[in-house]
């Protein structure tokens, strides 16, 4: 009969934990993400934001919106080609939006200390 080992987590004993540093450049980068969300956010849902001037364009022809099925077909097989055909697997493509929002975060802390606000 195998020994039972009587400690379970013996196993994670040389595991170090992170580093301060490291726990600081986390809360700074979704600090960053939930500053370009909240930009995007309120550029799209203001009066005469982004959101009303995409539908009034969409509503504007026939063309328009066909153009939008074109496009949220690309969308899909973009998709479909970033994304990893093993779910074990882990692209780094898929850190890019990640990095894309700390972008616009920077963007608009950058337009917060420029004009005073968003």
């Amino acid at each position: 009969m195998a020994k039972k080992d009587t400690n379970k987590y013996s196993k994670n004993a040389n595991i170090n934990p992170e580093s301060h540093l490291s726990s600081i450049l986390a809360i700074l980068r979704m600090a960053l993400m939930l500053i370009g969300i909240f930009g995007i956010t309120f550029e799209l849902f203001r009066e005469n934001g982004w959101l009303s001037k995409l539908l009034g364009g969409i509503i504007d022809s026939t063309a328009n919106m066909l153009l939008v099925v074109v496009a949220l077909l690309g969308l899909w097989l973009l998709n479909r080609m970033l994304s990893s055909p093993n779910k074990s697997e882990a692209k780094k493509i898929g850190d890019m939006p990640m990095y894309a929002m700390m972008a616009v975060g920077v963007f608009y802390i950058y337009r917060i200390f420029t004009s005073g606000g968003f």
